[in-house]
Order: C-alpha cells, then sequence, then structure tokens
C-alpha cells in the first residue's frame, strides 16, 4: 500500500524536518494550482514523470514556470525517447494518481526505480511547495530538507540547469 499524507507527516517529523500544510480543493494542472496556492510564500512547483524508450523512468522536479525542452533533457541525461508515465505505471512506481505527482512520491519508490532531478533555480529559493501525496493540499519544505528526504528515500537526485523550450 501506498503511504498516506500523515505517514508522509510522520516521516518528515522523525528526520526533524520542518514542514506546514495548507488545505484546498483538488487541482490537477499548474493553472488550478495557482488558484488555490498563489497566496503561498515559496517556490510552486511541478513535477514530471517520464518513461524513455529503454524504460528508465525520471521524475523532473522543477517550478512551475519552467517549460522544459524534453528533447534537450533527454540529451542532458543520455535518456532514449522520454515520453510522460502512463498513470498506472505512476501509481505502480510512485503510489500516486495523475496531478498529486510529488517528490514526496519518493517515499513509495523502495525498488528505487526513480532518477530524481531537481531544477537548479528551483533548490535556490528559500521555500518549495509540493502536494503532500495529493491534490488537495499544500506543504511548504526548506529545499535543503527536501534534499534530506530524498536521500532518506534511498535516491540521489541529480540537481540541474534544465534546459528550457524557447
Amino acid at each position: 500500500m501506498p503511504a498516506t499524507p500523515e505517514e508522509l507527516f510522520a516521516k518528515l517529523d522523525a528526520l526533524g524536518i520542518a514542514h506546514e500544510t495548507h488545505h484546498h480543493a483538488p487541482v490537477f494542472t499548474v493553472d488550478e494550482a495557482q488558484e488555490h496556492t498563489d497566496h503561498l510564500p515559496g517556490g510552486h512547483c511541478k513535477n514530471l514523470f517520464l518513461k524513455d524508450k529503454n524504460g528508465d523512468l525520471y521524475l523532473v522536479v522543477c517550478l512551475q514556470e519552467t517549460a522544459v525542452d524534453l528533447k534537450a533533457f533527454r540529451s542532458l541525461v543520455g535518456a532514449k525517447n522520454l515520453s510522460f508515465g502512463k498513470p498506472d505505471l505512476l501509481f505502480e512506481v510512485l503510489g500516486v494518481e495523475p496531478g498529486s505527482v510529488t517528490p514526496f512520491s519518493l517515499i513509495n519508490d523502495t525498488e528505487k526505480n526513480v532518477s530524481v532531478v531537481l531544477e537548479k533555480r528551483m533548490m535556490a529559493l528559500e521555500l518549495l511547495n509540493y502536494h503532500p501525496l495529493c491534490n488537495t493540499m499544500t506543504t511548504q519544505i526548506l529545499p535543503h530538507d527536501l534534499e534530506t528526504f530524498i536521500a532518506d528515500c534511498g535516491h540521489r537526485p541529480q540537481i540541474l540547469d534544465l534546459p528550457e523550450r524557447s
């Protein structure tokens, strides 16, 4: 069974990670999220769950305004023919539904199947906002605490300047 938001919060607490969660209506897109969370301080983020031709999986975490150039990203990480991962694969690997993708879902990737890429510009901000495994809440966390959480989940994220579409 995938972790619940309560189990996520307990893990953050156990790691000594400060976090604050805000409840809101369900959101499925960046535009919907902006309507409900724009008043919150910090970087507002989006997450791309990608699969390449070889079956390699990527979780790209970046600021909501970053228009990632997937072709250039593919070259940057050595991936082959990237596409968005299907909902059933997303749930199987990260335990979340579309619209709830988050770096916190790495808590469910016990097999460590996903390569994690964090946007360098995002990681330079003072505070970051992500869904805590469901799209009816937004949790604020410090960038270095995000790295601590990801490391505790057994992942080594790459922090990269993401190529953007022009």
